[in-house]
C-alpha cells in the first residue's frame, strides 16, 4: 500500500535521517503527522543532496504506512484511508482486494510484522522486497496468520511515493501440497493420499505434460455457510512456482452463492470469465499446449451450450497436471472451504510424453484436504474403473485455520 511521503528536499531528507534515530530512541510516533506537514517537495531525480538512505527510508515509511492504512480501511470499512499513499490504479486493485476479503468472510486483518529483505531508489523509481506476516480473523472466530514475501514497486509523484505494484511471488512458492504421504494424516477414501491444506483431487508427475483435460458438474452449493470452492484443472504447480489454470467456482456471502468461470496463470491473480455457469451445469475444461509459449483455454458449458476459448502466452515448466477441488485464496488468507457436498469428475486425461493418458494410466496421486488440526475437509474417492472419474466429498469437519501457504485468489 501507499500514503504520502516523506519528500525529497533537503530540509525533509535531513529530517528523514533524524527521524530513525527518534523512532530508535524514544518509541512510537505518529508518523502519519510528521510526513503531513511536508509540502512542495522537488522530484528525487532534482533532490541535490538527498542522500540514498534517507530516500530508502522514505521508501520503508510508505510501505510501512499504506499496510497501516489497509488494515485500518478494512476494520473501519473506509476504503479511502489508502489513497494517498497508492497510485490510482493500486488504489482500485487494493480496495477489490479488501472487498474480496470481506466477500470471503474475513472479520479483521491485522499486520503483525514487517521485515525489509531489500530497498532500491532509481530517480523517480523504487523497488523493495519485504517479509510481511499478518493476520485474518473470520466471522467463524478462527484466525489464519501467515508469512509471505512482497515485491514492491514505487513512483515518485506529485512530491511523494505511491506505491504502484504489490507482487506476492511468495504465495506461488507451494501452491501444491505436500508429496509425500504424511503418517498419522485421516485415511482417505483413495488407497495413498497425499494432504494439503487447500487441495483435494488427483495430481500426476514424471513427464513432459502438454494438454490436461476434465469434466465436471458444477456442485449445488449450501448458502448456510460462508466460504467458497474451485474446480479447475491445471499444469504445473507441484514443487514449482508456475501454474497455468481454469475451472469453475462457487462464492457464499450473506446467505447468496455466485457462480463464475475463470482462469489464472500464475502468479497473476485468477480473472472471471465471459462463461455462465450454474449449479448441476456439465462443464468441460480443457488446456493445451500449441507452442514454446502460447496456450489454448477451452471451456464448455454443455448444458447451455455456452463456450469460451483464448489463447495466451504462459511459460510453464510443463512438470505436472492436475485436477482439483480447491479452497480458493483472497488477499492475505485461505478462504473458508464452503459445503459444496460431492464434486463428481470425469474424462480426466493428460497429454504427457506425447501420449494421452487417463487418470490410471498416469499414475496420479490422490490429494486430501485438512485443516489445521489435521483433520480431513475433502476427500476424493478411489479412481473408477474407467481410469478417468472420481469424486472429492466435503466432510462435515468445519473449515478452521491451516497456517499453509495458499494462492492469492482474488476469487
Amino acid at each position: 500500500m501507499q500514503r504520502p511521503l516523506m519528500e525529497r528536499n533537503l530540509a525533509r531528507a535531513l529530517s528523514a535521517l533524524v527521524l530513525s534515530l527518534i523512532l530508535a530512541a524514544c518509541g512510537p510516533v505518529d508518523l502519519g503527522a510528521i510526513t503531513r506537514q511536508a509540502v512542495g517537495a522537488p522530484s528525487p531525480t532534482t533532490a541535490v543532496g538527498v542522500t540514498d538512505g534517507a530516500q530508502q527510508d522514505a521508501v520503508k515509511l510508505v510501505i510501512q504506512r499504506a499496510n497501516e492504512a489497509q488494515a485500518n480501511a478494512f476494520n473501519r470499512g473506509d476504503p479511502t484511508l489508502m489513497r494517498d499513499t497508492a497510485t490510482d490504479a493500486f488504489y482500485t486493485e487494493v480496495v477489490q482486494t479488501n472487498r474480496d476479503l470481506a466477500t470471503a468472510g474475513v472479520r479483521q486483518i491485522a499486520l503483525v510484522a514487517t521485515e525489509f529483505t531489500s530497498v532500491s531508489v532509481d530517480g523517480a523509481n523504487a523497488k523493495a522486497t519485504t517479509l510481511e506476516t499478518w493476520r485474518s480473523t473470520y466471522t467463524d472466530g478462527s484466525t489464519d496468520e501467515q508469512t509471505a514475501r512482497n515485491d514492491y514497486a514505487l513512483v515518485f509523484q506529485s512530491g511523494a511515493w505511491k506505491i504502484q505494484s504489490d507482487d506476492q511471488p511468495g504465495d506461488a512458492m507451494q501452491p501444491a501440497p505436500q508429496t509425500s504421504t504424511d503418517t498419522g494424516t485421516p485415511a482417505a477414501a483413495a488407497v495413498t493420499s497425499s494432504t494439503s491444506t487447500n487441495w483435494s483431487g488427483y495430481s500426476a508427475t514424471g513427464g513432459t505434460f502438454t494438454s490436461v483435460t476434465g469434466s465436471w458438474i458444477v456442485p449445488t452449493v449450501a448458502s448456510t455457510t460462508a466460504g467458497a470452492d474451485a474446480t479447475w484443472v491445471g499444469i504445473g504447480g507441484i514443487d514449482t512456482r508456475d501454474l497455468i489454470q481454469a475451472g469453475t467456482q462457487a462464492t457464499v456471502s450473506g446467505g447468496e452463492v455466485v457462480y463464475e468461470a475463470w482462469i489464472e496463470m500464475l502468479p497473476a491473480s485468477s480473472k472471471p470469465v465471459s462463461l455462465t455457469v450454474n449449479p448441476g451445469d456439465s462443464v468441460t475444461v480443457s488446456i493445451t499446449q500449441k507452442s514454446a509459449l502460447d496456450w489454448t483455454i477451452s471451456m464448455k458449458n454443455s448444458t447451455t451450450a455456452g463456450r469460451y476459448n483464448i489463447t495466451v502466452q504462459y511459460s510453464s515448466s510443463n512438470s505436472s497436471a492436475e485436477w482439483v477441488q480447491e479452497a480458493p485464496s483472497a488477499g492475505r488468507g485461505t478462504v473458508p472451504l464452503d459445503d459444496f457436498g460431492a464434486l463428481k469428475l470425469s474424462g480426466a486425461s493428460a497429454v504427457r510424453d506425447g501420449k494421452t493418458l487417463d487418470l490410471g494410466a498416469l499414475g496420479a496421486k490422490a490429494i486430501t484436504m485438512v485443516n489445521g488440526a489435521r483433520q480431513a475437509l475433502a476427500v476424493p474417492s478411489v479412481i473408477g474403473a474407467d481410469g478417468a472419474s472420481f469424486a472429492v466429498t466435503r466432510t462435515q469437519t468445519p473449515s478452521t485455520s491451516s497456517g499453509g501457504t495458499p494462492r492469492r485468489r482474488r476469487g
